[in-house]
């Protein structure tokens, strides 16, 4: 959007919607979110599926009439969930705690009408439902390693900085990268299974 492709003008003509993250607030003044904003109103009314990944989950919150706000804590790296509703199973294939990647100092409200699905220690509020098919997330299920270890090292300076306990160290992360990378990935593969069945046809 920030080399000016523009958004679409009917969501009818597409099967879905997805957001995914951003370094800015879901809160600034940024030109297209009002536009955004109205996408994800009109995409839900009609039932096309959106799906939101940390910035993408708080603006979906926003257009749904929740908040966002600073997060109780700032979280950087991996991060145990524990399932608030029976439904999060149907989403993640277990009802276990999962432990996926985090990168975000602001968190949403859960929006009028959605469930609450995950909350973890150090930010309650980290999926939510809405309707059966409109999913936001303020985790990152959909990294890999190039992409954590890219993020790693832009961020470095910010890790370093920072004394909230959702904030792990550099090496902490990158030391079970793999392993946790693949539990992240089985749980992706699941959710997004799951979301993509409702896809407009």
């Amino acid at each position: 959007m920030f080399l000016g492709n523009s958004l679409p003008a009917d969501i009818c003509a597409h099967s879905g919607l997805c957001i995914l993250g951003g370094p800015m607030s879901a809160n600034d003044p940024v030109p297209y979110f009002g536009n955004l904003l109205q996408l994800v109103r009109n995409a839900t009314q009609l039932d096309v599926p959106v799906i939101g990944h940390c910035l993408g989950g708080q603006l979906m919150s926003r257009a749904l009439g929740g908040t966002v706000q600073a997060s109780e804590n700032m979280e950087i790296g991996w991060s145990d969930l524990e399932a608030v509703s029976p439904e999060a199973a149907q989403w993640l294939g277990t009802s276990e705690p999962v432990r996926l990647f985090q990168w975000h100092a602001e968190s949403f409200s859960i929006p009028p009408g959605a469930t609450h699905l995950l909350r973890g220690q150090h930010c309650r509020n980290q999926a939510y439902v809405l309707g059966g098919r409109h999913l936001g997330m303020q985790f990152h299920c959909e990294v890999d390693a190039p992409k954590v270890r890219e993020w790693l090292i832009a961020g470095a300076g910010e890790i370093h900085s920072c004394a909230s306990p959702g904030v792990g160290q550099v090496e902490t992360i990158l030391c079970s990268l793999d392993l946790d990378l693949a539990h992240s990935q089985r749980i992706a593969s699941h959710l997004y299974r799951r979301w993509a069945s409702g896809l407009k046809r």
